[in-house]
């Protein structure tokens, strides 16, 4: 048994409130409860919201928005680091992609639930329905990247460890298939969270092809495309996989007096992103200027 000494060295060295140094983070445990935070909700709905005829239908969705949501902000770390010069938030990824992890497990948990804990039945759903296969390949390759998320595993699997954490990329577009297919003809947030990844993985195009995230210029140009590619992939949605005509889709998107569809709002997010690193950029200037005439 750990005496008292060992459990305090424990929480403080390994605490996901904590830096590696052991200290409190304000930052780290800001976003630790932030992570908390929609799960929490989702358990007091259970315990105290309404009563539908389908109990754990709502929190059953709303456990797998929450994977694909905290899935993109994973991903967004690295492009939030290059942008704004923010070295402290590489270390926010590893906290963020277990929460991935926990909050899919939730939500196969609360599949499980809505079928009575009738595990045969669960696990023969899984193999005879495509979407709730695609969604189990996308778990079992989250926990395979939680697995091996430790400094242990690091260390172990050295340059591998880079290639097998590449996997992260077609568990998202998995994850979007599942999020896409379960949705049927509402796909608005999936549409939503697929045009987020689009973005992305153009900020990474970008700094692949020479691009510097620092300049205003690309990230506006990226969040252009973003929102193409966000308009792109829903009409192949509507044209492919509904009876829903696809052009008056697609033809919606110019049409910002009625509801904002999810293309037009990747490409406010990406030109939000650029607007802040320009003002940054002018504010750091300006900083410099006036330490140059202060010298």
């Amino acid at each position: 048994m750990a005496s008292a000494t060992e459990i305090s060295f424990m929480l403080r060295h390994y605490a996901p409130w904590t830096d590696r140094r052991g200290n409190l983070s304000g930052l780290r445990l800001g976003v630790f409860l932030g992570l908390l935070l929609p799960a929490a909700w989702i358990f007091f709905d259970l315990a105290f919201g309404p009563v539908y005829p389908e109990p754990y239908e709502l929190a059953l969705h709303e456990s797998g928005t929450w994977a694909v949501r905290f899935l993109l902000l994973t991903l967004a770390v690295t492009p939030l680091r290059r942008i704004f010069h923010w070295n402290k938030v590489v270390g926010l990824r590893r906290m963020v992609g277990v929460s991935v992890l926990a909050y899919a497990l939730l939500h196969l948990g609360l599949y499980a639930a809505s079928e009575h804990w009738n595990l045969s039945k669960v696990v023969s759903e899984i193999f005879i329905r495509v979407y709730l296969l695609v969604g189990f390949s996308a778990l079992a390759g989250l926990a395979l990247l939680g697995a091996t998320s430790f400094d242990s595993a690091v260390r172990r699997l050295g340059r591998n460890w880079n290639r097998l954490h590449l996997l992260v990329y077609p568990i998202a577009l998995l994850a979007l298939f599942h999020f896409f297919l379960q949705s049927k003809s509402d796909v608005g947030q999936a549409t939503l969270m697929a045009g987020i990844f689009a973005l992305l993985m153009m900020y990474r195009l970008a700094v692949r092809t020479g691009f510097p995230l620092s300049n205003f210029l690309v990230l506006a140009a990226c969040a252009l495309l973003g929102a193409a590619a966000t308009a792109a992939i829903e009409y192949a949605w509507y044209a492919l996989a509904t009876g829903i005509p696809a052009d008056r889709v697609f033809q919606a998107n110019f049409n910002v007096a009625g509801s904002i569809r999810p293309a037009v709002w990747v490409g406010i997010s990406g030109l939000a992103v650029s607007a802040a690193a320009l003002l940054q950029s002018v504010s750091k200037l300006a900083g410099n200027r006036l330490r140059l005439k202060k010298a």
